[in-house]
């Protein structure tokens, strides 16, 4: 079984939930999130077998390219990305706090699920764009030297694409911070 996730990004929120009722019809998928985001922003996440995650995500590329912001195709996300975008990760000690900063939801996840799969670093969350104008972010902790290659690796990658805005490593937390992060 190819399990994979997909995402859409659209500037207005009509154009995303007919987004949205398009992959459902378009493949056997699941959406796992569906919903507006600020400001004004929709995104769709879902996920099913890869093949039918590609075929939702070309579909809704191509039908409503003039509204989209970002898209992806994830194969076999690792284990730890859903429940760190749905805020149910438990982290016990830190070493190293680092924040990446993304201007789409996609490239807060795609720079997420690489650097989980590539460094030796947790996630502790990815916050999709609420509340925060349609921009993301990416908490992972780990030992120093680790957080600080997973957030230039993920850096580079997002420059490439236009969507990286900021990041830093945190090297020891305060216990203020870090409880109120959590």
């Amino acid at each position: 079984m190819n399990k994979a996730i997909g995402m859409v990004e659209y500037s207005t929120v009509s154009t995303g939930m007919q987004a949205a009722d398009t992959i459902v019809k378009t493949a056997d998928v699941e959406i796992i999130e569906a919903s507006t985001v600020c400001p004004g922003k929709y995104m769709v996440v879902f996920a099913g077998e890869i093949s039918a995650v590609k075929a939702a995500v070309d579909t809704c590329t191509t039908r409503f390219s003039a509204k989209l912001i970002d898209s992806f195709v994830l194969g076999n996300p690792h284990k730890d990305l859903l429940p760190a975008i749905c805020g149910a990760t438990q982290v016990n000690e830190v070493e190293a706090l680092g924040v990446f900063e993304t201007y789409s939801a996609a490239a807060a996840v795609v720079a997420a699920d690489n650097t989980v799969k590539t460094s030796m670093v947790e996630l502790i969350e990815v916050r999709l764009a609420r509340g925060m104008c349609g921009k993301s972010y990416v908490l992972v902790t780990g030992s120093i030297s680790a957080v600080t290659a997973a957030i230039e690796k993920a850096k580079k990658e997002c420059q490439d694409g236009g969507m990286y805005l900021d990041s830093v490593v945190i090297p020891r937390p305060s216990q203020d911070l870090w409880k109120n992060i959590l």
